[in-house]
């Protein structure tokens, strides 16, 4: 589940907009809602982030998405 979070003025993570079962759907809904002009992608074991910030650089969301744990 990918969550579109935009900066609530205090935290990046701040408030919740939307929930999408795709990340072109969430990155869709950001595009909308924030109006960033650039993403960074990070990749971690436990989740993916796309942190998005304006021109300047200044952050103003993220899209959220946690890893399945898979046992091998």
């Amino acid at each position: 589940m990918w969550k579109v979070y935009k900066w609530n003025g205090h935290y990046i993570l701040g408030d919740l907009i939307s929930k999408h079962s795709s990340e072109a759907a969430a990155l869709k809904k950001a595009k909308k809602e924030i109006g960033h002009s650039r993403t960074e992608r990070e990749e971690s074991k436990e989740e993916i982030i796309i942190w998005l910030d304006s021109e300047e650089g200044t952050p103003m969301g993220a899209v959220v998405k946690k890893k399945r744990k898979t046992n091998k």
